[in-house]
């Protein structure tokens, strides 16, 4: 992913990648978020637009915690953590705008069924 600034986002996403689980790590001129499932790069150049990124979480305290974390962060609230029946059941997210513009999301899938809900 591309943008314009890098600093900025590396300030962001460092301070809110333990919520996430992630290593947030400085790569001279990318910077990344590495976990033992993958990882994604930012890099400065072209800024990347319209991008939603989601990041699915262990439980509903860690969405809740990335949601604090994200907003003293300097992210802007695009969404409060709850639940969001319309994509199925269990399904509890929150969402913030990170200094690029990027949708980025913290989801937690509750699959039990239902009836237990």
């Amino acid at each position: 992913m591309a943008f314009e600034e890098l600093e900025p986002i590396k300030r962001f996403y460092a301070a809110i990648a333990p919520s996430f689980g992630l290593e947030a790590r400085d790569l001279g001129e990318r910077f990344g978020l590495v976990s033992e499932n993958g990882s994604f790069t930012f890099v400065e150049g072209v800024p990347t637009r319209g991008l939603h990124l989601a990041v699915g979480v262990g439980d509903q305290g860690t969405v809740n915690a990335f949601y604090t974390g994200a907003l003293a962060a300097g992210g802007r609230d695009n969404g409060a953590p709850g639940e969001r029946p319309r994509y199925h059941p269990g399904y509890y997210g929150a969402y913030i705008i990170d200094p690029a513009g990027i949708n980025l999301e913290a989801v937690f899938h509750d699959r039990r069924p239902a009836s237990m809900l």
